[in-house]
């Protein structure tokens, strides 16, 4: 008996809509989300900076991390997580069941989280601190300035600094503890705050009525807080950076990176570190600034006999024996002193020249007896991160700085030293390499065999040998210890990537991590090549100076993240970058199952009624 009309319409009407929903939810998975719903679901919703990188709190729960990677800090886990916390090698993410979960640099034990539950977590230099769901702080890693020892009773809020930490009461009043000159960073202001930030040697709190005060040392103004209204603060290095009612961002202290240089606009969202200062816009768009692109790699006209690349700085040797310096000047690293020199080294923070007549002088950064050079004669100089080693005219190695086993150089006789970010190595003067210090990576670890020049990076070293062949040892993040075939003259170890010239013609080939690819003009041919952290230099034969930028650290955002929109994915979109199927996707597949039912249901009354 055939059916009423009306019910073959109902039937025809569900089967109409279970098609559409379902080509609906096909052509979604096929066009990998890109409708204004589901890019939201992937936009930033959080950010933190770190030294020299990010992270993004993704709307789904993933998080993203960018910039050095020299412990694994950016190689964030999978998963969802509902807070993310960047400490200086080392990152922090609160899973949404209250376990926080730590990845990169875990020297000092900051990375072994405890497995309390938690509601907060934060990352500070060698340590973390987490606010428990029950109200108390639980801090882990390094306790070298009593940075970990959290006092008892509820707290509502907590911020790791470098040194210190301070914690909000739910009465609003701030506690802070750990390292203090004279008491100036730890010694809260008294009254009633919503927010606290605690950065290097200063901490800066947010007043119910949002004015923003802080306290601590001063010297780059970083302590001296605009008038106004605030949502938010974040205390850097040596710079603050607040959120104003209307989104705009403020910043003031130490801009010399310009990472005080805030962009217009509006922002949701802002988080300082060392030299880098990075912005949440309202539409989940993140933004980083520094300047550190140009400034050390900004080479002086005029002709140079050698030059050296350091962390942020560089310095040259002139021809007529005058060293000069550029770039960050942060430490003093980069002013020089008059008169003549026969060579000249550039550290991390400080820089060392050899003078004419074989006494060594150093510059810059003077804790731990960094520039404290010795007395007496030397005849090549070599400054690494927070060390020295020079040579002695006898051959023997002597260095200076700090105690982490790289200063500790052994007996015998050398041609040639070089130091690196904290292992030190050596040449012997039968062209055997010897190297010492921190093994992490298998950085000392030297292969047997002759060389003919060796050099240290942060984390990775590289020797020349005797038939002009480069071979690499230690971390190879990117590849950096991956050396091309074929023959060089010289070679250099940077930060995450290596540098060498040619042998025929002089042409400079780099490989690791290189930023845009940059190398200078291939036809030049140049006789030296100096790698720094994030940057390279080479001197031709005329004695003209190139040098270029090889990254950028946190201001190198994914491009995917400054559009705010969603990264292209091998998958077409399938999944988000959590694992998991965005909520865009689940509602449109909830749809068609809907439909599906209801269809499936017209269907089987039409048969129990075609039966009857």
């Amino acid at each position: 008996m055939p059916l009423p009309s009306v019910r073959r319409r109902r039937i025809a009407f569900a089967s109409v809509a279970l098609v559409a929903l379902l080509l609906i939810a096909v052509a979604a998975l096929s066009v990998g989300w890109n409708g204004a719903g589901a890019q939201e679901g992937e936009r930033a919703v959080a950010i933190t900076v770190g030294e020299e990188r990010a992270c993004a709190l993704l709307y789904s729960g993933a998080v993203e991390c960018w910039g050095g990677n020299s412990s694994r800090q950016t190689d964030a886990p999978d998963g969802r997580f509902s807070a993310v916390s960047a400490g200086r090698n080392h990152t922090c993410g609160l899973r949404e069941n209250g376990v926080v979960e730590c990845w990169g640099k875990n020297w000092e034990g900051q990375a072994d989280a405890p497995s309390s539950s938690f509601s907060a977590v934060g990352g500070g230099m060698q340590h973390s601190c987490g606010l428990r769901v029950d109200g108390a702080v639980e801090c882990w890693g390094s306790n070298e300035h009593g940075q970990t020892d959290a006092p008892g009773g509820r707290f509502s809020a907590v911020s790791a600094g470098p040194w210190h930490n301070c914690g909000l009461r739910p009465t609003g009043a701030v506690e802070c503890w750990g390292h203090s000159d004279d008491g100036d960073r730890t010694n809260a202001l008294s009254g009633r705050f919503s927010a606290v930030s605690a950065g290097w040697d200063h901490t800066c709190g947010l007043r119910v009525n949002g004015v923003v005060e802080c306290w601590g040392q001063e010297g780059y103004g970083q302590t001296d807080t605009p008038s106004g209204r605030f949502s938010a603060v974040s205390a850097g290095d040596f710079h603050t950076c607040g959120l104003r009612e209307n989104g705009a961002l403020k910043c003031w202290g130490d801009h010399g990176h310009g990472q005080a240089n805030a962009p217009g606009g509006r922002f949701s969202a802002v988080s300082t570190a060392d030299l880098y200062t990075c912005g949440l816009r309202k539409n989940g768009a993140v933004e980083c600034w520094t300047d550190t692109r140009s400034r050390k790699a900004d080479a002086p006209d005029g002709r140079f006999s050698a030059v050296s690349a350091g962390e942020d700085h560089t310095c040259g040797l002139r021809e007529n024996g005058e060293i000069v310096c550029w770039g960050s000047n942060f430490f003093g690293q980069t002013d020089a002193p008059g008169g003549r020199f026969s060579a000249v080294s550039a550290g991390d923070w400080h820089s060392c020249g050899l003078r004419e007549g074989g006494t060594v002088e150093c510059w810059g950064y003077h804790h731990y007896d960094t520039i404290n050079a010795p007395d007496g004669q030397f005849s090549a100089i070599s400054a690494g991160g927070g060390h020295s080693c020079g040579l002695r005219e006898g051959g023997t190695v002597e260095c200076w700085g700090t105690r982490n086993g790289q200063r500790d150089a052994p007996g015998g006789r050398f041609s040639a030293v070089s130091a690196g970010e904290g292992h030190t190595c050596g040449l012997r003067e039968d062209g055997t390499v010897e190297c010492w210090g921190a093994d992490t990576y298998g950085r000392t670890d030297a292969p047997d065999g002759r060389f003919s020049a060796v050099r240290a990076g942060a984390v990775h070293t590289c020797g020349l040998r005797e038939n002009g062949a480069v071979e690499c040892w230690g971390v190879s993040h990117y590849g950096e210890t991956d050396a091309p075939d074929g023959r060089f003259s010289t070679v250099s170890a940077g930060l995450w990537h290596t540098c060498g010239l040619r042998e025929n013609g002089g042409s400079v080939e780099c490989w690791g991590y290189t930023f845009d690819g940059q190398v200078p003009p291939s036809a030049v041919e140049y006789v030296q090549i100096s790698s720094g952290s994030y940057h390279a230099c080479a001197l031709s034969e005329d004695g003209a100076l190139s040098c270029w930028m090889i990254y950028n650290g946190a201001a190198d955002v994914p491009a995917w993240l400054r559009g705010g929109g969603l990264p292209s994915t091998g998958t077409g979109g399938l999944l988000n970058r959590g694992g998991a199927l965005p909520i865009g996707v689940i509602a449109l597949l909830s749809l068609a199952a809907s439909a599906a039912l209801l269809a499936l249901s017209a269907l089987a009354r039409h048969r129990g009624l075609g039966r009857r």
